[in-house]
């Protein structure tokens, strides 16, 4: 019986060492700092892709030059009850990172974000090319057509040109470019819903598509902010009396790839669905992305008697307005001509 006993007190005390010596390897290997390959940075880049479980993302830490043992990374997990939680994404660590802290990050989605920056006045040609050259996006809209990329995302339209909404982008890396797409156009969609639904009433557009092809006119023809809401009356006017809007913008855009940076009078001849100089109202489509400003001088346009403007020539956006076209000639040769 005493043996039994002692046995059974050995047997107790084994185990409870054993306990000790396990909690104080778990504390000890979660919270000292892992090695890591640097190779020249300050910060190891990986990345944890959508259904990994803990040990295979421990795996693909270690691959990145994070120095953690996988299953031991995945015991220290299981234990804390962590290892079921794990979010994919795009992760960065740097030096003095411990394994608890790693854990923390993979549990909360702490992904490292870079950004896009969508300018106003950029066609949605210029987007594309831009996204698709992006380092760190998942180009999963590659080989879609625009109008296979708008029905990816939700949209309605088939014409892609002045969905988007110019603006800063951040997102975790290798974040779907068609997420990115989604984002902007549903910025779009509702920025220029409520801006319609503030609208001066006397503007003369049928339906929201039209305030958005004249915001898009807008923000090509104007760099400066202060000439923007001028700029709009111009072409509002214009409208009101049936008079054609004569805007290169439009000629230049239904040049396309053509264009090459030389605007000829052969090309305000030729007549396309966009040449404003040939046809009257508003071209098929919009022409560019707009940013708020314009949407905003399209929607709310100042009350003017101008029916023209030429660009000053002075570099910075601005413009001279006049009421009648002998104002306007007179504009032309004193800032275009220097024959005033």
């Amino acid at each position: 019986m005493k043996r039994t006993l002692k046995t059974l007190l050995l047997l107790a005390g084994f185990f409870l060492l054993a306990a000790f010596s396990g909690a104080g390897w778990l504390f000890w290997t979660a919270s000292a700092a892992v090695p890591l390959k640097l190779n020249g940075s300050d910060v190891v880049d990986f990345d944890i892709r959508p259904g990994l479980g803990l040990k295979s993302a421990a795996q693909a830490m270690a691959d990145a030059g994070v120095g953690v043992t996988p299953w031991q990374f995945a015991l220290i997990g299981r234990i804390t009850g962590r290892d079921r939680n794990i979010k994919a994404g795009a992760y960065e660590v740097g030096a003095g990172v411990t394994a608890w802290q790693l854990l923390e990050k993979l549990t909360a989605g702490d992904v490292t974000q870079t950004e896009v920056v969508i300018i106003e006045g950029k066609t949605f040609r210029e987007l594309r090319a831009k996204l698709s050259s992006h380092p760190e996006v998942n180009h999963e809209s590659a080989g879609l057509s625009d109008a296979e990329l708008l029905q990816r995302i939700g949209a309605a339209e088939t014409h892609a040109e002045g969905r988007f909404f110019p603006d800063t982008y951040l997102f975790a890396k290798q974040a779907s470019d068609l997420a990115i797409y989604r984002r902007a156009y549903q910025a779009m969609q509702k920025r220029l819903a409520t801006a319609w639904e503030k609208r001066d009433p006397g503007v003369p557009y049928k339906n929201i598509e039209e305030a958005l092809i004249m915001a898009s006119i807008i923000e090509k023809e104007t760099g400066a902010d202060a000439d923007r809401g001028k700029v709009a009356s111009v072409f509002v006017n214009r409208l009101r009396i049936g008079m054609r809007l004569q805007t290169d913008p439009t000629v230049i855009y239904g040049l396309g790839e053509r264009f090459d940076g030389n605007l000829r009078k052969v090309d305000l001849l030729t007549d396309t669905p966009y040449n404003t100089y040939t046809r009257a109202g508003l071209p098929p489509t919009p022409i560019s992305l707009p940013g708020m400003a314009s949407i905003q001088a399209a929607l709310n346009p100042p009350a003017t008697d101008y029916f023209y403007f030429v660009a000053t020539g002075k570099g910075d956006g601005t413009s001279i307005f006049s009421k009648t076209l002998e104002e306007h000639n007179r504009a032309v040769n004193k800032y275009q001509r220097g024959r005033g």
